[in-house]
């Protein structure tokens, strides 16, 4: 049985994937929802890049787990592709979920559609990115229940963690990787991810939802996660 390590993307915490747990349980894989510093329940936690990759490292190490599909979404991709290379035999796959991806000396910030200095200007005085308002999960396919949970439990994201640069020691294509594209948040993944996809190690999977699947479609979500797993 797989240890399913799972990581949301910014302003969440392990309470993203309270839906997806289950039915990975249920199919008797260890599941092991991860929160990152600084964020919900850590909130107030130091945190910079590197300091997420070392929680996503030390829950594996710390467990004592093997046989891992790790799992990032969004802005998480990007420590996840780092803590990936580093647990060496312990990881059997990575999935993205319609992520970014780690690039050696480049950070979240330095790879924004508007450049870095747009995003750096969306960050608060405190140093932090504030939470996303209900309106701007429109056309994402999720109901207003769901997106008053994403609004209600959000919190602050630590600026840090997204303006320092990720550190990768080794072709990422090497790693065994799925990515996961949902469709509503755009037809084709990031020229980056495309040329990974090139790698015979990678593969790609769509889903036809927005961009929080663990929200708008966490039942076939985890029925996508376990078919990677075997």
């Amino acid at each position: 049985m797989a240890d399913f390590v799972l990581v949301a993307g910014a302003w969440l915490g392990s309470w993203a994937w309270d839906e997806v747990v289950p039915p990975l349980r249920a199919a008797g894989h260890g599941t092991h929802p991860l929160t990152l510093s600084g964020l919900a329940e850590k909130r107030g936690v130091p945190a910079g890049q590197q300091t997420h990759v070392q929680d996503i490292v030390d829950e594996i190490e710390s467990c004592d787990l093997r046989d891992v599909v790790l799992v990032g979404h969004s802005y998480s991709g990007i420590p996840v592709g780092q803590a990936a290379e580093r647990i060496g035999e312990r990881l059997t796959r990575v999935v993205f979920v319609d992520s970014e991806v780690p690039v050696d000396g480049e950070s979240f910030a330095s790879g924004w559609w508007q450049g870095r200095a747009a995003f750096e200007a969306l960050l608060a005085d405190d140093g932090y990115w504030p939470p996303l308002g209900a309106a701007e999960f429109d056309g994402q396919g999720l109901t207003d229940e769901q997106v008053t949970r994403l609004v209600e439990g959000a919190t602050p994201h630590p600026g840090a963690t997204l303006t320092e640069p990720a550190v990768v020691t080794r072709p990422l294509g090497d790693l065994p990787a799925t990515y996961v594209k949902c469709l509503l948040d755009g037809p084709e993944p990031n020229d980056t991810v495309a040329k990974l996809l090139t790698s015979d190690r990678w593969r790609l999977v769509t889903m036809a939802t927005g961009h929080w699947p663990m929200f708008s479609q966490p039942t076939e979500l985890a029925r996508l996660l376990l078919a990677e797993a075997s």
